[in-house]
Order: C-alpha cells, then sequence, then structure tokens
C-alpha cells in the first residue's frame, strides 16, 4: 500500500528535476531560473528544456555561485502510439554527439512544424502568427508556447491555458499533427550519453488504464529507468497511482515543477511534497546528496 506523505524532512534538500528556461519555452533565462530556484530554497535542481542542452553552461556558472547543484537535463519530444509523449534525461552528459545530433534533428522538425501551424492559423484568419511567435522564442526553439504567447497579447485568448482549450490542439485551429523521435531513439540517446530517462508527467497523458499500462511496458522495455511521480501537473491522488506503477514496473520515482514561468507555471519551485513512502528516489546515491549532507553538517 502506497501512503502518500505530504511533510518534508529538514534531512533533505529541496530538489525539483524538471523546469524550462528560455532556450526552449521558459520565462527566464537560464542565470535568471537558478537565481529564482535559489529563492526559492531550492538545493538541487535539473534545467530541462524541451529538446536543448543550450542553457545549461549558463546555468551552471550561476549555480555555482548560489550553491544550487545543477543536474544537466533535457526534456525529449517523442511519438509513441500517435500520441506525444515527453521522456527527461538526467545527468546527461551535453557534449555527447549522438544526443547533440537527435536533439538537433528534432529542432529541425519543430520549425517545419511552426510553419505548418502558422498555415493552419492563416486558414482560420489569424495572420502573422509565424512572425509573432519569434517575437517571443528567444533562442532556437518555436514551441506551441509560443504561439500561445502571441495568441493572448492579440486578444484570442485570454491566457496561455485558454489557449490551449480553443486552439492548437486536435480538432481546434492551428493543430498540426507531428512525428518526433522514437522512444527507442530517444532513451537511447540519454542512455548512451551516461543519463537516466524519466517518463515526464504521465498523468498529462490523458489515457485509459490499458494504454497508459502499454505506455509504461513500452518505456521500460527501450530501457527507461525512473517516472515523475510528484509532478506539477499531478494532483494528490495521482502521485499514489504512479508511485504504484513505480513499483509494478520497477522504476524509480523522480519529483519536478516542471515551472515554466511565474504567468504559466503548474507549481512554484521549492514547493514540491516528497516522494510517496515506498518509492526509489532517482537520486539515491547522487554525488549531490552527500555534498548537502556536508553542507547541513558543517552549518
Amino acid at each position: 500500500m502506497i501512503n502518500v506523505l505530504l511533510t518534508s524532512s529538514p534531512c533533505m534538500p529541496k530538489i525539483d528535476l524538471h523546469s524550462h528556461s528560455t532556450i526552449s519555452d521558459g520565462s527566464y533565462t537560464p542565470a535568471e531560473l537558478v537565481t529564482y530556484a535559489a529563492s526559492k530554497g531550492v538545493e538541487i535542481m535539473a534545467l530541462t528544456d524541451h529538446d536543448d542542452v543550450g542553457g545549461l553552461a549558463q546555468a551552471r556558472i550561476v549555480a555555482e555561485e548560489l550553491g544550487v547543484s545543477l543536474i544537466n537535463g533535457v526534456e525529449i519530444s517523442v511519438t509513441w502510439n500517435k500520441r506525444t509523449i515527453h521522456i527527461v534525461g538526467l545527468r546527461v552528459d551535453p557534449s555527447h554527439p549522438g544526443l547533440l545530433a537527435g536533439l538537433e534533428s528534432i529542432r529541425a522538425g519543430r520549425l517545419t512544424r511552426a510553419v505548418a501551424i502558422a498555415a493552419e492559423l492563416d486558414k482560420a484568419g489569424i495572420t502573422g502568427s509565424l512572425e509573432g511567435s519569434r517575437a517571443y522564442a528567444r533562442e532556437r526553439i518555436i514551441s506551441r508556447t509560443h504561439f500561445a504567447r502571441f495568441l493572448v497579447a492579440q486578444g484570442y485568448a485570454k491566457d496561455v491555458k485558454t489557449v490551449f482549450k480553443k486552439f492548437l490542439v486536435k480538432g481546434k485551429p492551428g493543430h498540426v499533427s507531428h512525428q518526433w523521435a522514437d522512444m527507442s531513439d530517444a532513451i537511447g540517446w540519454i542512455r548512451n550519453s551516461g543519463g537516466v530517462a524519466v517518463l515526464a508527467h504521465p498523468g498529462r497523458y490523458d489515457m485509459g488504464k490499458t494504454t497508459l499500462h502499454g505506455l509504461f511496458n513500452t518505456f521500460k522495455e527501450a530501457g527507461g529507468e525512473a517516472v515523475e511521480v510528484v509532478s506539477g501537473s499531478h494532483t494528490v491522488d495521482q502521485y499514489r497511482i504512479f508511485a504504484e506503477f513505480a513499483q509494478l514496473y520497477e522504476l524509480q520515482a523522480s519529483a519536478g515543477s516542471d515551472y515554466h514561468g511565474p504567468a504559466h507555471n503548474y507549481f512554484d519551485m521549492g514547493r514540491l511534497p516528497p516522494l510517496p513512502s515506498g518509492c526509489v528516489p532517482v537520486w539515491q546515491g547522487w554525488p549531490e546528496l552527500a555534498q548537502f549532507e556536508a553542507r547541513r553538517i558543517s552549518a
């Protein structure tokens, strides 16, 4: 039986292993994001931008200055069973050639998709969306979130959340089907670069139980090692559900806010509850835990 404990231990650091910067679709630069995390008491964090590791070097400089342990991360878009699934890579080598080549191929596909989304919005009478979304995409990636910000600014919706109810999703103006990376390829890029593959926020995928078990089976067989049990987009009940999935599939458990910025975050940094009892943390045995303990004892 899985118990959900919502109290934290002073002997454990605040950990957040899923966050985004302006390198993908976050509001803060990598440096600003680390600074914000530190202000919220986060002691171990991962920067996991979509399909890009370009912000890690900048983030690490600030993390070292502020005493935050930064975990090299990325969130890779994959297609499984005609659905978009996200796989987080933790402790990846951001200079690994295979990982870099794979991410570059996905970013090229993102640009193709952006052009197609703009064309669909043109058909709906919404013009200038490609150029408008570029104004919000401060780096190499143009995502649906950047289109959403443009649509909000143009008065088509009151906020980003509303955009994803009225536009850009299946059956709505601006929706474009897209083939992302194969799951086994993405997990291979992560593992070959020395990282751990984590199934991101499974509660967001709107699947029935049978399909969800199929996803976990495929993920596990492809070499996946962990699942986000505590996620900014999960309910308390889902913490328990995915803790049980983690045990059933012998996966480690991860926790991340999926923080994108103050205007569109699911959960603020530094506010995540601990993992349910019975979970095996993905960070078990990490040297950053020993470093935290050494700092705590010497304080």
